[in-house]
């Protein structure tokens, strides 16, 4: 088991089983924070990328990857599906916009 998916069983233990005081509860029962904070995240990880070096970078990665994966685990999605997703799009041109 990846460390993805094991923070996800996490997740999910806590959308089951909230608990008091837990970020991750108050999350998913705030989805207008929970997006608030991907896009904060998403921002973080651009300048981080720009002009804060990798240390930075790896640090605002993984913040936003915890935080999408709480949005995921709040629309009922696993990783799985993303990998899935991904799967089917490997070898195929993606249009660039």
């Amino acid at each position: 088991m990846s460390i993805i998916e094991e923070l996800q069983t996490v997740l999910i233990e806590r959308k089951i089983n909230p608990r008091e005081g837990s970020y991750t509860t108050m999350l998913l029962a705030n989805e207008e924070e929970l997006v608030k904070k991907v896009g904060e995240e998403a921002v973080e990880v651009i300048l981080a990328a720009v002009k804060q070096g990798n240390e930075r970078l790896i640090s605002e990665t993984a913040d936003l990857v915890y935080h999408l994966l709480v949005l995921l685990t709040a629309h009922d999605v696993v990783w799985a599906d993303v990998e899935t997703e991904l799967e089917g799009r490997r070898g195929s041109k993606v249009k660039e916009k």
